[in-house]
């Protein structure tokens, strides 16, 4: 019998002197943030590369979100130049976003768009104001280039929308290094 108990704990034993190294913390990123690259295909764009970088909810939706908020950016090869280039960058939340009506800066006729007004921080600078445009189902809005640029500059981002219940979400989003994203959809970083 204590044959049988020494050959179950001598493993055992092994494993906790083993553990300590294995545990150590690493020096790099956790593995939650990194963009993810996938190949993707529709009938309208052909093939084209999407990018997903998770976030975290400083402050969750109203709804019964489960997910994580997350940024996902499609950039395509299949025009001309035969050069990658953005298409579109999304922040989906998985929560219907409030949507505002807002006025164009020129009228032809009586003509309103929706967007979800959005607020951001870069890093610990100052808020940035801007409307984005909804997502078909109104979990997800679109942002421009010119946004995707200074966002992939900074450490961390700090994204702002309200709910459909008026209640505000915050969301976080560490930025890992985005060479990939840059040289495949073309975006110029160093831009101020």
């Amino acid at each position: 019998m204590k044959v049988n108990q020494i050959l179950v704990l001598a493993p055992l034993g092994w494993a906790s002197l083993a553990y300590p190294a294995m545990a150590a913390p690493q020096a790099s990123s956790s593995p939650s943030a990194s963009w993810r690259q996938t190949q993707q295909t529709d009938s309208v764009r052909g093939a084209y590369t999407r990018f997903s970088l998770a976030g975290k909810f400083l402050k969750s939706p109203t709804g019964d979100t489960l997910s994580r908020p997350s940024l996902v950016v499609d950039c395509s090869a299949n025009n001309r130049s035969h050069k990658s280039k953005f298409v579109r960058g999304n922040l989906v939340v998985g929560d219907p976003l409030k949507i505002d009506w807002v006025e164009p800066e020129e009228i032809h006729g009586t003509s309103y768009f929706p967007k979800v007004a959005v607020q951001y921080r870069l890093n610990d600078g100052k808020v940035e104001k801007e409307n984005w445009t909804p997502g078909a189902d109104k979990t997800s809005a679109s942002f421009a280039k010119d946004s995707l640029g200074k966002m992939l500059r900074a450490q961390t981002v700090e994204i702002t929308a309200e709910d459909n219940h008026g209640s505000q979400v915050v969301m976080q989003f560490e930025m890992p290094d985005a060479t990939a994203v840059e040289q495949t959809c073309d975006v110029d970083v160093h831009k101020k």
